[in-house]
């Protein structure tokens, strides 16, 4: 493990949010579709489930996405304004399976400044551990999604939207093209 589980986990799902947009277009394009993505990162806390509270999950992506785009001094500075903002105060909390691992928002905050806290806080490890590089953009030429690499030998460079197995698919073609190729002009 390259990080705390809690820190892992946010860093996923704030990469999984940010690539919410993007190259398959709106993947939160309504309140059932954001109950479903917080089924799958296993979010907690209070829920609205209005239309309000999805425009701001979806207002915190480019905010999120930045972080990936960011330097060291510019990650601060948005990972600060975040917990400035939301008034974070971290606490260790113990719920469901989870073991105690910090919340740095009641439960009852709202879902996006629960999410853009998750982040942070997750960002704050990263930068502390000096691991700012184990985050990128996906090297898909028509993907535009973010990567959390937690490899050993750092050499994730897709992101989870399925680039890697279209990547791996179109390599596996172009060998199987170049191969028949070879085979055509060694008989003739």
């Amino acid at each position: 493990m390259v990080f705390a589980h809690d820190t892992e986990v946010a860093l996923i799902a704030a990469a999984a949010l940010v690539n919410t947009v993007g190259r398959g277009g709106e993947q939160l394009p309504d309140v059932a579709a954001l109950d479903a993505f917080l089924r799958a990162y296993d979010w907690t806390g209070r829920r609205e489930g209005s239309r309000a509270e999805l425009r701001d999950v979806q207002r915190l992506r480019p905010r999120l996405r930045r972080l990936w785009e960011a330097g060291e001094v510019e990650v601060v500075g948005i990972v600060n304004a975040l917990l400035r903002e939301s008034h974070a105060l971290p606490q260790l909390v113990r719920h469901g399976d989870w073991p105690y691992h910090l919340h740095a928002t009641p439960q009852d905050a709202p879902l996006a400044t629960r999410m853009a806290v998750e982040a942070a806080m997750a960002f704050v490890d990263v930068v502390r551990d000096r691991q700012l590089d184990r985050l990128r953009l996906c090297d898909a030429a028509d993907c535009d999604g973010v990567v959390v690499d937690l490899t050993r030998n750092r050499s994730k460079r897709f992101c989870d939207t399925g680039c890697g197995n279209r990547a791996a698919v179109s390599a596996y073609r172009a060998r199987k093209a170049a191969a028949a190729r070879e085979r055509r002009t060694s008989i003739a």
